[in-house]
């Protein structure tokens, strides 16, 4: 889950891309760069933090150009040194500088291959570089005197044969434009906007809407799965899908905490998804516990908000803010290691003990993860007063890794895995436990635009779209889990 953007203007396109990663802050928060072209130069900047920390003054005013790239980083894969900080860069052919979200499956695979045959070093654990460097190698292989969107679009045919996984990619070809590409699946989300000035048309492809929205530049489009598009220097676009046959099936653990509420994806309005998931729990709420006798809803800040909301009104029972989060403190769900998830909940929360003494509360979350978060927060609650903690999911038990680029690698590290939910309500110390079902939640979210009809929702089911290798699942687990990254942290 990391945050990329993109922009060819008709002018310096720095500050923009700075405002767009700051939106796109949510995605990561472990590393920040923007890549520009200046003339035939390419300036790049990049490091380890927020936004706001990576990029100064001066900083800034080397980014000189028209065209750029940048990308905000949320570790799943590698290390989180700043060598992995993107954009990444090579040389040949062209020059291309290079952002990526999403996460391969097949990585190994393809880095012997980069060695093997085509001849190419690898110099981190990333797979955003091993992407890079087999698109750099199928450009390669193309008509290098007389480039063309033809042999780009056949360059990003060639990746798509040779990548599994989900991903979402943006590249500067200097000396010809932005490229910007979408895996087969559609599995991570990347969205066309334009932008009419005085000076002429402007495109960009972002993550998220939200990044087009602030930015003055109207939504055209999702990029479609499979698809390559490919604005050249001079401001011409060009589009063409470069897969077809496979599965379209859009992540769905965006719509319930990846992206923010205010963003459109695949026409779906991100905001009203998660209203019609608080109504679809409320449903059954309703049916197993018509008696509930919940004297309050209170939303675990910020990402359950709207999911609560439209719950507590649909069991007419009053919708409270019980917690007051910290706004300095960073998602725990994307901290680098456990004990810093640990460490964060007291400091990013703090209960109202007012709407807690006394009362039976229904705390509601986005979903549960590892649990370690959730059964503080219980445990907040019951300090606070009050008499009885129910809690209530948005989502499904997450009971299986994601490996498409949400940092969900190891089963052992779930609550749910091999758990009923009866025993994580035990495990988590609440009165009552309640999940949202699959069926629902596939519903709130295909309410909104009845075109698609099936997402990866390997989080919850274990069916994972794209196929995975034989041991895929034990070796990430090996290679990506807390401990895993403790041990990389400290080497």
């Amino acid at each position: 889950m990391c945050g990329i953007i993109g922009i060819v203007g008709t002018s310096e396109v720095a500050a923009s891309l700075y405002d767009g990663l700051t939106v796109l802050q949510h995605r990561g928060q472990d590393a920040a760069g923007i890549a520009t072209v200046d003339g035939a130069r390419l300036r790049l900047h990049k490091g380890n933090g927020l936004v706001r920390d990576v990029f100064n003054q001066t900083a800034m005013s080397g980014l000189r150009g028209n065209i750029g790239l940048g990308h905000c980083r949320y570790p799943t894969a590698g290390s989180e040194g700043s060598a992995e900080a993107q954009p990444f860069y090579v040389n040949s052919p062209y020059g291309i500088a290079f952002a990526h979200n999403g996460n391969l499956v097949n990585t190994e695979t393809l880095r012997r291959e980069m060695f093997e045959d085509d001849r190419r070093h690898i110099n981190t654990d990333s797979d955003s570089e091993v992407l890079l460097n087999v698109l750099a190698h199928e450009l390669q292989i193309q008509d290098r005197m007389a480039l063309t969107p033809d042999h780009i679009f056949k360059a990003v045919a060639g990746v798509h044969q040779r990548a599994r996984g989900g991903y979402a990619c943006l590249a500067l070809v200097l000396g010809y434009g932005l490229l910007a590409f979408r895996d087969p699946h559609g599995i991570r989300p990347l969205v066309l906007g334009e932008r009419i000035t005085s000076e002429g048309r402007e495109y960009a492809v972002a993550s998220e809407s939200v990044a087009l929205d602030i930015l003055g530049f109207k939504r055209l489009r999702d990029v479609e799965p499979g698809e390559a598009v490919f604005i050249t220097n001079d401001g011409q676009l060009h589009a063409r899908h470069c897969a077809e046959g496979a599965v379209h099936a859009p992540c769905i653990f965006e719509y319930v905490y990846l992206a923010r509420p205010d963003s459109m994806i695949e026409n779906v309005s991100v905001y009203k998804a998660r209203l019609r998931m608080g109504q679809k729990l409320a449903e059954k709420i309703l049916r197993e516990r018509p008696d509930h006798g919940i004297d309050a809803v209170i939303p675990i800040p910020d990402t359950a908000r709207t999911a609560a909301s439209a719950l507590a009104e649909a069991l007419g029972v009053p919708f409270r803010e019980g917690f007051v989060k910290n706004r300095y403190i960073g998602r725990t769900f994307i901290m680098p290691g456990q004990g810093e998830r640990v460490k964060s909940v007291r400091r990013k929360l703090n209960p109202v003990e007012l709407e807690f003494r006394k009362k039976n509360v229904l705390l509601v979350d986005d979903s549960i993860v590892r649990g370690t978060t959730s059964r503080q927060i219980i445990q907040m609650a019951r300090d606070a007063g009050a008499r009885n903690v129910f809690f209530a999911s948005a989502a499904p038990p997450v009971r299986y890794p994601n490996v498409y680029g949400i940092d969900m690698p190891a089963a052992s590290e779930l609550v749910a895995a091999g758990h009923t939910e009866k025993e994580v309500e035990q495990m988590l110390g609440a009165d009552w436990l309640i999940y949202q079902d699959l069926p629902d939640l596939v519903w709130a979210v295909q309410d909104g635009n009845e075109k698609l009809k099936h997402f990866d929702t390997s989080c919850f089911s274990g069916e994972y779209v794209t196929g995975l290798d034989k041991h895929y699942l034990e070796q990430i687990e090996m290679l990506r889990s807390d401990d895993a990254k403790a041990s990389r942290r400290s080497a």
